[in-house]
């Protein structure tokens, strides 16, 4: 699909050796990742970034707005700073910076069978649908929530089950994970979310109004949920 799987960089680290992707420089040092980063755009959406391994997901952060610059490395995607890390690797998603480190990515070989390209094209493919209006379902897709905390794990897994077209608040998410009362702690969940639309926080609202949506803006947050049908 045009668009849709635009750039790939498979990377493997053994010993800190780094090995070119097909379209970009490799992104990690590890002595047991096996990975891959698809950036892809979506014509009207932005950019995003994907990051797998086999059929797991390890990331998908999506720049709103952003151009077709950062696929070809001259621009770059913001990168969340991993839950409980001082910083992520550069504040970028550069061509040369890191995943690696601060505990963002899994040290082991998690998530077999699927080949990680196979899994990046069918779920590029399928972001450009969601995109474009189609009802897209994302829970059959295996999220690598090893660096989670139990609450942390918790809020994923309760979030990925509101249905399309329907909105919590933060205390309601809170109560659904179990957690009642820690609304505040959904909402730095949700600020720090590394699975952009994956886990989907844009229906995620305030108690009096549509809440926050970081750096993308609320306007992004109320076309998410336009094109889901709700309105916010």
């Amino acid at each position: 699909m045009p668009g849709a799987y635009d750039a790939i960089g498979s990377l493997t680290g053994r010993g800190g050796v780094n090995i070119p992707g097909a379209l970009m420089g490799a992104i990690v040092e590890s002595a047991a990742l096996s990975a891959t980063r698809t950036r892809y755009s979506v014509p009207g959406w932005g950019v995003g970034e994907l990051w797998t391994f086999g059929n797991l997901v390890l990331a998908h952060d999506f720049d709103f707005g952003g151009d077709e610059s950062s696929i070809c490395g001259t621009g770059s995607l913001r990168a969340h700073p991993p839950n409980g890390a001082v910083s992520p690797p550069t504040g970028t998603l550069a061509p040369k910076s890191s995943r690696v480190g601060h505990d963002y990515a899994p040290t082991l070989h998690l998530g077999g069978g699927q080949n990680s390209a196979d899994t990046s094209q069918e779920l590029t493919s399928r972001m450009t649908e969601y995109l474009a209006g189609a009802a897209v379902a994302w829970d059959d897709v295996e999220l690598d929530l090893s660096w989670a905390t139990a609450f942390q794990r918790a809020v994923a897994e309760a979030l990925r089950h509101v249905p399309r077209g329907e909105v919590v608040t933060y205390g309601e998410l809170a109560a659904l994970a179990g957690y009642p009362g820690a609304a505040r702690a959904v909402g730095s969940f949700c600020a720090t979310n590394r699975f952009a639309i994956l886990v989907p926080c844009h229906r995620v609202v305030g108690a009096t109004g549509i809440g926050g949506f970081g750096s993308s803006g609320v306007g992004v947050k109320r076309r998410l949920l336009a094109l889901e049908g709700t309105a916010a």
